[in-house]
């Protein structure tokens, strides 16, 4: 004789207006296992979930981890990437660059203009858009460079005391 239990470790909790874990009005795969965990502990004995029906929702659930799973690692490297990015261009700071700059002459014609500066320094926006520093004060985005060469270093030429002292 097979006697029908009831697991209390699986049951959901009394919190039932409990925000889900992502912060977010939306299931998450935590939620879903818990509704999937409910349907099978009240189904009717007499008429049980389809094992079709089960391994549909299984399947989805898989499905739904696995996007979960590329969601966290897309992010992960969206960030490295950032950061990186800030690096790259901090190998800016010091050169000479030309840049870009649309002026519109009126509201039907615009105008390319080129300037010349330094990098003084390069930071990363709230938004991840990395913003260059020049010489002037002004910000730019990397997209407005045009040009990168080393600054021009003025090098005084050494007086040679020999040839003063007429050696």
């Amino acid at each position: 004789m097979m006697t029908n239990t009831i697991n209390h470790n699986l049951m959901l909790s009394s919190k039932q207006n409990q925000q889900p874990q992502t912060g977010q009005n939306i299931l998450g795969k935590d939620d879903f296992l818990k509704i999937l965990i409910t349907q099978l502990q009240n189904q009717d004995p007499s008429n049980p979930m389809d094992d079709r029906e089960f391994i549909a929702q299984m399947a989805q659930f898989s499905s739904l981890e696995q996007m979960t799973n590329m969601n966290e690692a897309i992010q992960k490297f969206v960030n490295v990437q950032s950061s990186q990015s800030l690096v790259q261009h901090s190998e800016l700071i010091g050169k000479e660059v030309q840049w870009k700059r649309e002026v519109e002459l009126d509201e039907h014609r615009t105008r390319t203009e080129y300037a010349d500066n330094t990098v003084k320094s390069v930071k990363r926006e709230s938004d991840g858009t990395i913003r260059i520093e020049l010489d002037n004060g002004r910000l730019i985005n990397g997209d407005q460079l045009v040009k990168v060469t080393h600054a021009e270093q003025k090098v005084e030429k050494p007086s040679d005391d020999r040839e003063e002292a007429g050696e």
